[in-house]
């Protein structure tokens, strides 16, 4: 029994992080060139419409994926436009994006399919499946199947790119010199720019990087974790991400364990649901709410607790303007 639950719990824990990985890596990249992104959420939303609605009506899981990078890609393009060429407010600019999101999905939705906002259900050929469904569930008595192929072997390919992307971004800003600059110009752009580099290129460069983790985020959401879109159906994923980011101190590693953290939080409200109280707690059922609600409870109390000083790059919200 014991290999069933903790199967059970790893798959659940990892299917939980990747949208929160993946934007949670998208604001890592933006933030260390100097740009806030609170659209997040918003781009994510965007995303997952995109994907839903060119698979539903394609048929085809590739033009989702494209769809939805290329939409989240536009919208940042978007956000850098009125942020980095124009020296919007940053903050403002991101809780724009948000809005818009909410409302234009479900407008577009009913629009398109008259499903009260909702895309068609995608079927099995079209959605992203397990790589290796003979491990699609656990196994009474079998550790090594429970465990290690149900809970790490039984997930699509964009979980294991997720993780992988993780990788990719520490590596690129930690070992690379195009992360050196990125991170460079977060820190100091008057420097970056005194070197004859520009700091609008770099800032727009790393809103793209931010578009794309943001467009595969979405689409993780309909192509694999559900079968359709629903209006709001990212739930604040995006300010999970953006909360999990700053947990890790705008690093990939340290933001890898708190989307993880998180994960690991709302799998247990999962199991907790239908849940009977003991008799000197006063009986009866744990409220659904209670449990919805305990995931995003316990994530801002351990920030507020664990987090300590949390230093942002110094360029952070700061619009560049170039001295003459």
């Amino acid at each position: 029994m014991d290999e069933l639950v903790i199967g059970s719990m790893l798959a659940s824990v990892l299917r939980v992080s990747v949208p929160l990985l993946l934007c949670a890596m998208a604001g890592v990249l933006s933030e260390r060139s100097g740009v806030v992104d609170l659209g997040l959420e918003g781009k994510m939303l965007f995303a997952a419409f995109a994907a839903a609605a060119a698979a539903a009506v394609t048929q085809f899981t590739g033009l989702g994926l494209l769809a939805a990078i290329g939409v989240a890609c536009l919208v940042s393009l978007l956000h850098g436009f009125a942020t980095v060429t124009h020296r919007g407010d940053q903050i403002v600019s991101g809780v724009a994006i948000n809005m818009i999101a909410a409302g234009l999905t479900v407008v577009l939705g009913i629009a398109w399919f008259q499903q009260g906002g909702q895309t068609p259900t995608l079927g099995p050929e079209v959605r992203l499946t397990a790589l290796l469904p003979s491990f699609s569930e656990p196994r009474a008595g079998e550790w090594f199947a429970s465990v290690v192929g149900h809970g790490l072997l039984s997930h699509n390919a964009l979980v294991y790119l997720a993780f992988a992307l993780v990788a990719a971004v520490w590596f690129f800003l930690e070992h690379t010199r195009p992360g050196l600059r990125l991170r460079a110009v977060g820190e100091n752009p008057a420097m970056v720019d005194a070197a004859g580099v520009s700091v609008p290129g770099l800032r727009y460069q790393a809103l793209l990087m931010n578009g794309v983790l943001c467009g595969l985020a979405g689409a993780y959401l309909t192509l694999a974790q559900n079968a359709a879109f629903s209006p709001n159906m990212t739930a604040g994923r995006g300010y999970i991400a953006l909360a999990a980011m700053i947990f890790g101190k705008w690093r990939p590693l340290p933001t890898l364990a708190a989307c993880l953290l998180f994960g690991f939080l709302d799998a247990v409200a999962i199991r907790l649901q239908g849940v009977h109280l003991t008799g000197s707690l006063g009986g009866g059922e744990v409220p659904v709410q209670l449990i919805q609600a305990l995931p995003y409870l316990l994530t801002v109390i351990l920030l507020a607790g664990f987090i300590g000083q949390a230093v942002a790059p110094k360029a952070l919200a700061r619009p560049y303007l170039k001295e003459r």
